[in-house]
């Protein structure tokens, strides 16, 4: 019996630990160079899972699983938006948007409509980042949530510069 009350202490941290990690913060590893310049691609972030109101370049995890990783991408385009890109300019719903993590050439796209649930994400690194031009929409259920705090490398600590 005493062995079971040492053990409980233990045992809610644990548990607490796993609803922090399930619902609220995880670590989450960023892989490759399509977030370059913005992310390097060697970081440590955490992942909000709480905040699942998405705005316009966010920088949010997709649970897809491509090559064995999740994607971190940028919030490009809104539920009920129409999203295209011409001569190295955005167009949403038509109208101009300074697009200014743009990194690289982004070559032209048909005009996509979104659903409801619906969001258009980009890499920053255009050029070589698998996202919505090629995977297609990604839907809010897909999405785990917003990063936007490094905590390594430790040079690098803090908020993601925007």
């Amino acid at each position: 019996m005493k062995i079971i009350k040492d053990l409980i202490p233990y045992l809610g941290i644990i548990a607490f630990v796993v609803i922090i990690r399930t619902f609220i913060v995880t670590p989450i590893f960023v892989q490759g160079e399509s977030m370059v310049p913005t992310l390097n691609g060697k970081e440590v972030m955490l992942l909000k899972k709480y905040d699942t109101s998405y705005n316009r370049f966010d920088i949010v995890v997709v649970n897809k699983n491509v090559n064995g990783d999740n994607l971190i991408k940028r919030v490009i385009g809104l539920p009920g938006e129409k999203i295209r890109y011409r001569n190295q300019t955005l167009y949403i719903n038509d109208q101009e948007i300074k697009d200014v993590y743009a990194y690289g050439r982004t070559d032209d796209f048909q005009e996509v409509t979104l659903g409801k649930d619906e969001y258009f994400l980009m890499g920053d690194n255009r050029q070589i980042s698998l996202d919505s031009r090629s995977l297609g929409v990604i839907k809010k259920s897909e999405i785990e949530g917003t990063v936007g705090i490094i905590i390594y490398p430790f040079n690098e600590f803090g908020s993601v510069k925007k």
